[in-house]
């Protein structure tokens, strides 16, 4: 599958993730890609955009850190705006969520 399947949530999961703990791109990633049982193929340029535009939105923040062997590597924090979009949109996906187990199964999700 590609990454088309989480079009439009793209800045959601991260933002999921991003409430566990402060994180850099190839470790969020790798954590998208684990979480789907690798089926998943997210392209680094969508993570990259969306880290961008959620910047721009205050949703995340970002600043440089300490990486392995000494490099540096850019870390992403949630920010409170972010926790409250995740919380919106993580209500909004239980309901569509719902809604489409209805039409799709035919009630027999239960």
């Amino acid at each position: 599958m590609t990454g088309d399947i989480l079009r439009g949530h793209t800045e959601t999961v991260i933002l999921r993730i991003l409430t566990e703990r402060d994180s850099y791109g190839y470790e969020i990633s790798k954590a998208i890609n684990d979480a789907g049982d690798d089926m998943l193929d997210i392209k680094d340029a969508t993570i990259y955009t969306a880290f961008r535009r959620m910047e721009e939105d205050a949703l995340i923040r970002a600043y440089w850190g300490e990486g392995g062997l000494g490099g540096r590597r850019r870390y992403y924090a949630i920010t409170d705006a972010g926790k409250k979009v995740y919380e919106e949109k993580k209500a909004e996906w239980q309901k569509i969520n719902k809604i489409l187990n209805n039409l799709i199964l035919g009630g027999q999700n239960d």
